[in-house]
């Protein structure tokens, strides 16, 4: 049986949550300043080639590193409220038959 979740508790949920979207809103800004560098970098040393080029490598910098930081964001919000240690492992009986 699994013991309850720190995440349970609103007050606990709502501060891990403020946190979540802290490291969110920062994480936005770092993305566009990557993006408008690595734009920058690529007009620089292609010139204007085509704006599909653009709006692609915008695209794949944005959702690659907004998309890494949400799943890491929620790897520090499962781990930093206890909610991981919540869960408990199956009894060692259980463990030795499935060997």
């Amino acid at each position: 049986m699994s013991r309850p979740s720190p995440l349970d508790d609103p007050e606990t949920a709502a501060h891990a949550w403020a946190r979540y979207r802290r490291i969110m809103r920062f994480m936005m800004m770092a993305t566009v300043l990557v993006v408008i560098l690595a734009l920058a970098a690529l007009y620089a040393k292609n010139g204007m080639v085509s704006i599909h080029l653009y709006i692609a490598t915008a695209a794949g910098i944005s959702f690659t590193m907004l998309l890494g930081s949400a799943l890491m964001g929620l790897v520090f919000l499962s781990n930093g409220t206890g909610h991981d240690k919540a869960v408990s492992d199956r009894p060692k009986e259980d463990r030795k038959r499935r060997r």
